[in-house]
């Protein structure tokens, strides 16, 4: 009986650690998505006011790949940067 009992606990504590661990990747990705769509925002706006206006307000097939170029490089940069910081660790 004292075997099951223990069995159980060890088990149950697992099960707890396993549910914060979840929660703590599921918390990290929402904050993720909104900073992700705040940095869309100001890039958006960004485009609107100084990219457009330098391109002409009808050419936004070169605004939208300026957008996607800018986009890109900051997804790499994020990436690559936080890849080294976890191979540090």
């Amino acid at each position: 009986m004292a075997k099951i009992l223990h069995h159980v606990r060890s088990e149950a504590k697992r099960v707890k650690k396993e549910v914060l661990t979840q929660m703590l990747t599921l918390s990290t990705s929402a904050f993720g998505l909104v900073a992700a769509l705040a940095w869309n925002q100001f890039i958006t706006e960004f485009m609107e006011t100084y990219i457009r206006p330098l391109v002409g307000e009808s050419s936004k097939l070169i605004s939208s790949l300026i957008y996607a170029v800018i986009i890109t490089l900051l997804a790499v940069l994020v990436t690559y940067n936080l890849t080294k910081i976890i191979k540090k660790r």
